[in-house]
């Protein structure tokens, strides 16, 4: 059974009041890779009485947010699985013309700033229940942040919205002590010792936290005057994020108020997050879209799987890390064959997995050696500059983990789509199992650049690993008879990047490697992201260096357009103006970088998926991620493997762009190339 979205499905449950009500940007689908079904479902299971309200409509009379009255605890308000700036504009601030989230993929069914509409207008309707925030758009702008879309500073969400707390990350846990301080009525002095919330305070409240282990920051007022010290708070931020126990409390002064964000929890543990996705999902969008047309985010995901949440690349343009920790979560062996079990039982399903993804696919089970040594580590990633000597990065058992979905009854095909960290493989045959079993045809993969000084800003590899790893892809597709394509992805415009590195990247990928680049995209920076304070500073705030920036869209065209050759062609977005009456440029087969799943690659259980930099693909709610550069790039969903130099995956989002037409691959085998040279076809097998 559904959660209940109208008063007619709420009385059908002989309920006479509801304790929480969830407002959502997205269309509802009951699936664990979408936030809000997550949020609902636990505080379901905690014998809470929930209804949703999808998509609620903020230009009318507002029945919307009137018709199921007020809850008994509180209103719960999330974005949906990505930000929404990020959904609705793409890195040339253009409009777009199509939602993922939506039936049919219209657009136009959620507002600007969603947290802030739908919190500002539940304010005035009922303004003695307390709304709570969450979500991916939450999350990453629970502080002053840089704001791409008014390229200016923009003050807490909960300052802007006049919400009474935020969840921020995945809310699984945090949630369920929300739910539980408030059961007896609104408490503000229980709910400020809760763990991994934000709330407003006065200076009297503050000045009794100084004592103890808490982190002032700069104010807003301040990071507007000096972008020095906005820098300086973002790396106090990070820093503090990617600790494995941190017990900070960070203040930051907006006005005469406060801003108070209480320190992280720890990662759940694989019991934890099991209890989360083994949960009665109907796994399905609910009945009132039926004949409303296809919600293109959950057909990209459906017949996926979400393996594990986290991820320790520390890409400077993802947002995963900040969303779903550095650390990984896995989930156990049992609870993945439970749900492909259950995915075989599906009307529709036809056999093939289309992903058996997280934000890295192949960081499952990792943790460091020596815990010790992580508790005491405080570095962004442990990919870059280059693999930690603490981390275990032993692929064993996620390649039995694969051999056990391959047997599993029913499973005929089971892809790879998540982002592979190339620079993370050990030295067993994952790879080659990878390319043999899991590849449908196109294996993606993302070097991002192929200049050093760019990469280092971007903390991603040496452009030599994917060089090693092509070579070694022709190799195994030369073996095994395998027709196979590698489709590399690149951004453009990233802070440090000059029209010269723009020219070599040319000459490397589209000269002496003979790709044909269909995946590309020019960089949206995103709240909470190392990139994003590099666009907005011109510095690298941890080393104070100045750092180029190509500012206005006529630079970032011409970085582009190195991409083909030297000039764009006509871009297929319909030219439309964005709110604040910009322009974008002309984009071709871009993937925006739009955001992360949250709890699922993303998905993120507060209501929103990751991420945020996947790009086109957007965040699901069930923690996989997506890099929002959107922080994420296809990945859950698309039947191609990718593999990233980041590992991102998306969770859930647009449309996967498997080929320029977006048609998937016929049995893992194209005709034609992208490379120069060619490997021998095979006919493929429906079983190994």
């Amino acid at each position: 059974m559904f959660l209940p979205t109208t008063m007619k499905e709420v009385e059908a449950r002989g309920w006479d009041e509801l304790d929480v009500i969830i407002f959502s940007g997205d269309a509802y689908i009951d699936h664990p890779a979408f936030g809000p079904a997550v949020i609902g479902r636990i505080l379901e299971s905690e014998g809470y009485r929930v209804a949703i309200v999808p998509q609620p409509n903020w230009r009318d009379d507002l029945r919307d947010f009137k018709k199921l009255g007020k809850p008994r605890l509180f209103f719960a308000v999330t974005a949906g699985a990505m930000d929404s700036m990020v959904n609705h504009y793409t890195a040339n601030i253009r409009l777009r013309s199509n939602d993922a989230y939506t039936p049919g993929g219209k657009a136009g069914f959620r507002p600007d700033r969603t947290v802030d509409t739908y919190t500002k207008i539940l304010k005035n309707l009922f303004p003695h229940t307390p709304v709570v925030v969450g979500g991916i758009e939450a999350s990453l702008r629970r502080l002053t942040h840089y704001d791409y879309w008014t390229d200016a500073l923009q003050r807490s969400v909960l300052a802007t919205s006049g919400a009474d707390l935020l969840i921020y990350g995945m809310g699984d846990k945090p949630i369920r002590e929300v739910a539980k301080a408030m059961r007896n009525g609104f408490n503000m002095k229980l709910l400020r010792g809760l763990r991994q919330v934000g709330f407003i305070a006065d200076k009297a409240y503050v000045e009794r936290l100084y004592n103890g282990s808490a982190k002032v920051l700069y104010s807003f007022e301040e990071c507007v005057e000096d972008k020095a010290k906005f820098a300086k708070n973002f790396t106090e931020i990070e820093t503090l994020s990617n600790m494995m126990e941190c017990n900070t409390t960070l203040i930051e002064s907006v006005g005469d108020s406060y801003v108070v964000i209480t320190p992280p929890h720890e990662t759940l543990t694989t019991e934890e997050l099991d209890k989360s996705f083994d949960l009665p999902y109907e796994r399905a969008p609910h009945p009132r879209y039926r004949d409303k047309g296809d919600i293109p985010a959950w057909e990209m995901i459906k017949h996926s799987i979400n393996i594990h949440r986290g991820c320790f690349g520390g890409c400077s343009f993802c947002t995963i890390s900040a969303h779903q920790g550095k650390f990984i979560n896995s989930r156990s062996e049992r609870s993945i064959l439970e749900e492909v079990r259950r995915l075989t039982e599906m009307p529709d399903f036809k056999g093939t997995i289309s992903d058996i993804g997280a934000p890295s696919a192949n960081m499952y089970g990792m943790r460091g050696k020596d815990e010790a040594l992580c508790k005491r580590c405080k570095r962004p990633s442990c990919l870059h500059p280059r693999l930690c000597p603490n981390m275990n990065n032993d692929h064993s058992r996620l390649i039995e983990l694969y051999r056990k979905i391959r047997e599993t009854k029913g499973v005929k095909r089971a892809f790879i789509g998540s982002g592979i960290r190339y620079d993370l493989f050990d030295s067993s045959n994952y790879f080659d199992i990878v390319v043999k079993h899991h590849t449908s045809g196109r294996l993606k993969v993302a070097p991002e650049h192929t200049e050093d000084r760019v990469l280092n800003l971007m903390r991603k590899p040496s452009f030599s690993l994917f060089e090693a790893m092509n070579s070694r892809f022709k190799q195994i597709c030369r073996r095994e008879e395998l027709n196979y394509q590698l489709i590399p992805y690149f951004i453009s415009s990233h802070p440090g990047c000059e029209e010269r590195d723009m020219q070599a990247l040319a000459d490397k990928v589209l000269g002496k490697l003979h790709f044909t680049l269909e995946q590309v995209q020019d960089l949206t920076p995103t709240p909470m992201t190392l990139s994003s304070v590099m666009f907005y500073t011109g510095t690298n705030p941890y080393t104070g260096e100045a750092v180029y920036v190509a500012r206005t869209q006529e630079d970032k065209r011409r970085q582009k357009s190195y991409f083909f050759g030297g000039a764009l062609p006509e871009d297929r977005e319909h030219k439309r103006t964005s709110g604040d009456g910009r322009r974008s440029g002309n984009v071709r087969n871009s993937r925006d970088n739009n955001g992360s799943r949250d709890n699922n690659g993303s998905r993120d259980n507060n209501g929103s998926r990751t991420s945020h930099t996947s790009r086109d693909n957007r965040s699901y709610g069930d923690g996989r991620n997506s890099r929002d550069a959107h922080s994420s790039r296809d990945a859950h969903s698309s039947r191609d493997a990718r593999i990233s130099g980041d590992g991102r995956s998306s969770y859930a989002t647009r449309p996967s762009r498997n080929t320029r037409s977006g048609a998937p691959s016929r049995g893992g085998a194209y005709a034609r190339g992208s490379q120069g040279d060619s490997v021998p076809r095979r006919k493929p097998t429906k079983k190994w």
